[in-house]
C-alpha cells in the first residue's frame, strides 16, 4: 500500500509541476526571439525596414517600435505596423540613411495584456 500511496504522490507532484511550467508559458511576455538588421550588427548599406520578431502574438493597436539616430532623431518612416499576416512581427521601413550608429526602440502589448519594451543599435559604415 505505501508504494501506491508514493506511487499516487509522484504522480500528482508531477502533474502539478507540469501545471505549473505550463502556465508559466502560456503567461510568459512577448520575448523578442530575433531582428533585422541584427543586434549590434554592423551593415555596409542602409536596411530598408527593420523587422522585429516576437515570441507571441502582438496587439497591433498598441506596439509599436522607432529608430533614431545618434542625436535622438526619428528617422524611420513612422509607419512602424505589426504585421497582418504574421502577427508576431512588428515592423518599420527606413528612407535611405547614412552611415552612423542607429538605435531601435520597440514597445509592444502582447495578446496576454503584458507590455514589454526593449532597443537595440546597429550601425551602417
Amino acid at each position: 500500500m505505501a508504494v501506491t500511496g508514493r506511487a499516487s504522490a509522484r504522480r500528482i507532484g508531477l502533474a502539478l509541476a507540469a501545471s505549473v511550467l505550463t502556465a508559466s508559458v502560456v503567461a510568459g511576455h512577448a520575448v523578442l526571439q530575433r531582428t533585422e538588421p541584427r543586434v549590434e550588427s554592423t551593415l555596409k548599406r542602409a536596411p530598408d525596414e527593420v523587422k522585429l520578431y516576437f515570441t507571441e502574438r502582438l496587439e497591433p493597436a498598441y506596439s509599436s517600435v522607432r529608430v533614431v539616430n545618434a542625436r535622438g532623431v526619428q528617422v524611420d518612416r513612422r509607419d512602424s505596423h505589426v504585421d497582418r499576416s504574421n502577427p508576431v512581427l512588428l515592423r518599420a521601413t527606413l528612407p535611405p540613411i547614412p552611415a552612423g550608429t542607429y538605435k531601435v526602440l520597440w514597445r509592444v502589448l502582447s495578446i496576454d495584456a503584458d507590455v514589454t519594451e526593449g532597443g537595440f543599435i546597429f550601425r551602417i559604415e
